[in-house]
């Protein structure tokens, strides 16, 4: 279908805004680094919260909650609501912690918290991938989602929509650094929930849905409306609930969630005014990206399911989709082009806006890493705040580049991509949370992890047959009846618990091993680094014991003072639920059930009220 005169004047002043915040921001990205990949380090709250989650909504996030719905039912996003968990705890423990640190970027704290050869092999290691390899395949399945989009809705050859998307937010990140990706993240979210939510609107209203209560009776969506699994079928509630809640949240580190954070979320929180606007904005982020955004997209993958229950349906409407492209995921763009003139120009501004939001984060996110851990720490030790800016701009146009060969040339749909950065990460989650709390962990309890997880990937994803696997473990794994009969990808997705918590093990014996047989870090380095960021807690006990005894007084602004941790476990609870209970209190809403939609919220509101009169008492600056 075409875009009209309407719809191409309203994508193109959404352009123009946002090369104008670009532009009005690079009168003072370029004074500095810290300008530059910062902003300055004076960022409020509010902002730096949306700015999250704008970054999160991309535009393949749509597309994979639409293929995880269409697959498993809403039960299925369970892989993701899971990682609430994760993000209350960098809430309420480790954002202050991060903001106290006032590193550049988050890999700045390898050479904080260790010292060596060691560490400084892992900064840099780790600066290349993350900040290029890593981030790189990030962004290629976001432009991925874009060429699909771009496919179904403007049939757009796949190189047309990678140049066209990529070109504007290059320009933008480019010239106005992190503050201008903070601002166009603001009004780009405004934009992209406006049309996730008329998209909602569209999609229901359609003749062959009916209707919203039309919709929640038809017979083919009995079994995909439950907020969980089936509990009665452990090879249902097992890998869909019951490992993302025990297992995923801790032990897997996952690109904005992150035990406790790290990445661009990091980046956030050390661009804030303080530790209270750090924790402000993931508090925001958090209720935002887990209880308000979801459901607009739940809405429009189950109006799909009606609309084309398979996806030969989706083909034979909509040719021009390869083979290679048409899955699961791509029901959602497929939905869009129901859209009339005016509309239709909306919602592609919404799509983009998601989709360069995110971008345009990973594009300032990675350079960052590139800058200030690599080309600053190892190539050019002397380089001055213009050489570094100017290497920042370079980088961003070279990781776009990047991203769209590989979004080109290699990637077929959104779930494989998370599953293989879920996989590359798993086991090495648990390190993330306890490097801030335990002296013992040193530098190659981090390098060893990094290695055997991202070998465990690739032995999982790319040689274990997931058929022998099932057999394998079948008899202490639940898997469903008729198992050995399923097509590669159903097997892929059945066994795919099994391979994270494999990995998990795996990774965790490694590095635990690695740790007690390995030299703890020098003394004078974790003296400096608990006066600095002052954790506290018994994992410090024998360092603080040992300095006080020289006369150190590491621990002298918090001497005398109870630790936080109890009551921040019990914010981290609270808050979980407050989150929980809004998510399914909009869910209930929507599915037309009002009184436990009010309970619900009751919930949240009784929850939120204790959240801020409890979290008076954690000391923040």
């Amino acid at each position: 279908m075409a875009l009209g005169t309407l719809d191409w004047f309203i994508v193109g002043v959404f352009f123009l805004i946002v090369l104008s915040i670009g532009w009005a921001a690079s009168k003072t990205a370029g004074k500095s680094s810290s300008e530059f990949f910062l902003g300055g380090r004076g960022m409020p709250w509010w902002l730096l919260g949306i700015s999250m989650v704008a970054c999160t909504f991309s535009a393949d996030t749509p597309n994979l909650v639409t293929g995880m719905v269409r697959e498993n039912g809403v039960s299925k996003n369970w892989a993701w609501w899971a990682f609430l968990i994760t993000g209350m705890v960098t809430v309420f423990i480790y954002a202050k912690l991060w903001r106290r640190s006032n590193v550049m970027t988050d890999l700045g704290f390898y050479e904080l918290r260790y010292s060596g050869k060691a560490a400084a092999f892992l900064r840099g290691f780790r600066s290349i991938y993350l900040g290029l390899f890593f981030n790189v395949l990030i962004m290629g399945t976001v432009t991925l989602a874009a060429i699909k989009i771009g496919a179904v809705m403007l049939n757009l050859q796949p190189w047309q929509t990678v140049v066209g998307a990529s070109l504007v937010v290059v320009i933008y990140a480019s010239l106005g650094g992190l503050k201008g990706v903070i601002w166009a993240d603001f009004f780009q979210y405004s934009v992209a929930m406006f049309g996730a939510v008329l998209a909602a609107v569209v999609a229901v209203r359609q003749p062959e849905v009916g209707g919203l209560k039309a919709l929640l009776t038809h017979p083919a969506l009995q079994d995909k409306l439950s907020f969980v699994p089936e509990f009665t079928d452990p090879a249902v509630f097992v890998p869909l609930l019951i490992i993302p809640v025990a297992v995923q949240w801790w032990a897997v580190w996952y690109p904005g969630a992150e035990p406790g954070g790290g990445g661009y979320i990091a980046q956030r929180m050390l661009a804030a005014k303080d530790e209270k606007n750090a924790i402000g904005a993931t508090l925001l982020f958090n209720f935002a990206h887990y209880a308000l955004r979801p459901w607009p997209w739940i809405i429009v993958a189950l109006a799909s399911m009606v609309i084309y229950p398979d996806l030969q349906s989706i083909g034979r409407e909509f040719p021009a989709i390869t083979s290679e492209y048409l899955r699961d995921d791509v029901a959602y763009p497929v939905m869009l082009s129901k859209l009339g003139p005016g509309w239709l120009g909306l919602v592609v501004a919404s799509i983009i806006a998601a989709y360069m939001s995110t971008i345009g984060t990973h594009l300032n996110w990675g350079s960052s890493y590139v800058v200030n851990d690599f080309y600053k720490r190892f190539v050019r030790p002397d380089a001055s705040e213009k050489d570094m800016v100017l290497m920042g701009r370079i980088s961003t146009v070279l990781l776009m580049v990047l991203a769209g060969v590989l979004s080109l040339l290699f990637l077929e749909d959104a779930t494989q991509a998370f599953n293989i950065l879920l996989l590359s990460g798993a086991g090495s989650g648990l390190i993330y949370l306890l490097r801030w709390f335990w002296w013992r962990i040193n530098a190659w309890t981090e390098v060893v992890a990094m290695i055997v997880a991202t070998i465990n990937a690739v032995i999982l994803v790319f040689w274990v047959d997931d058929l022998w696997l099932a057999h394998s473990f079948g008899g202490v794994y639940p898997l469903p009846a008729g198992y050995a009969d399923m097509g590669a990808k159903a097997l892929s997705g059945t066994v795919f618990p099994i391979k994270l918590i494999i990995a998990v093990v795996v990774t965790t014996v490694a590095w635990i091993a690695t740790t007690l047989l390995t030299k703890p870090e020098s003394t004078e380095t974790l003296r400096s680094f608990y006066r600095l960021t002052r954790p506290g807690g018994p994992g410090w006990k024998k360092v603080v014991e040992e300095a006080r005894a020289d006369g150190d007084m590491i621990d002298e602004k918090d001497h005398g003072v109870p630790w936080e941790m109890p009551i921040q476990i019990l914010l981290v609870f609270v808050g979980c639920v407050v989150i929980y209970s809004s998510l399914f209190s909009i869910g209930s809403f929507v599915y037309q059930r009002p009184l436990t939609g009010i309970a619900m919220a009751v919930v949240a509101v009784v929850g939120t009220y204790f959240l801020f009169t409890s979290f008076k008492k954690v000391r923040a600056n």
